[in-house]
């Protein structure tokens, strides 16, 4: 994700963790950190609806004419995959894609841009969760159509997300991000490596080295 990179708007989320399916400039396990969500209340979920929690108020959003959504349903899987491309990711086979959304358990956030003319089901910012449903999640595919970044759709879905996840008591919540947008998931909660815990990240390269010595 090339300009969310360089400032910490678009972030560097991957749906796959497949060395195959990345380019190695995105995934490499030595450029990954492991950050985990923290919070003083683990085990206290709080409501959803607690929207003046957020930075951005739903309200907000509408009189900027954005839609927020918390389910797939609707959701324009083609322009997801452009959104994915403007960023950087590479593009993915659309059925994969309705298959990963199906199993995320509920936890999908989008922005759909509702000004007027705008198709409808046309995401501008999207994230989405992978979990247990109640004590783990990890955050993947968090994006900000390029032209969008930097007025605050990529802390909307962030904040909605955690808040949706912690509504239903999940209370360890983890993503993988690039060394120079750990900056950007701080102030949301986030820590990188706490008490010296290091993700790690099956890899077939290694394993095919492994096996050619």
């Amino acid at each position: 994700m090339t300009a969310m990179q360089s400032h910490g708007v678009s972030l560097p989320l991957r749906g796959s963790l497949s060395s195959r399916s990345l380019p190695r400039r995105y995934f490499s396990v030595s450029s990954l950190s492991w950050t985990k969500f923290l919070t003083g209340a683990r085990n206290l979920p709080y409501p959803v609806a607690a929207s003046s929690a957020f930075t951005l108020s739903d309200g907000e959003l509408e009189s900027r004419g954005f839609r927020v959504r918390r389910s797939p349903e609707g959701l324009d899987v083609g322009a997801l995959n452009d959104v994915f491309a403007r960023v950087g990711f590479p593009r993915r086979d659309p059925d994969r894609i309705r298959r990963a959304l199906e199993h995320a358990g509920g936890a999908v956030v989008w922005v759909e841009d509702g000004k007027g003319g705008s198709e409808e089901g046309k995401p501008v910012a999207f994230a989405r969760a992978t979990g247990d449903g109640v004590f783990n999640a990890v955050v993947w595919d968090v994006v900000v159509e390029p032209s969008l970044q930097g007025i605050g759709l990529g802390k909307a879905v962030m904040e909605r997300l955690v808040a949706d996840l912690r509504a239903k008591g999940v209370s360890n919540i983890a993503l993988y991000a690039e060394p120079r947008v750990v900056g950007f998931y701080r102030p949301l909660g986030f820590a990188a490596d706490p008490d010296g815990i290091k993700g790690m990240v099956y890899s077939r390269r290694n394993q095919q080295q492994r096996k050619s010595r």
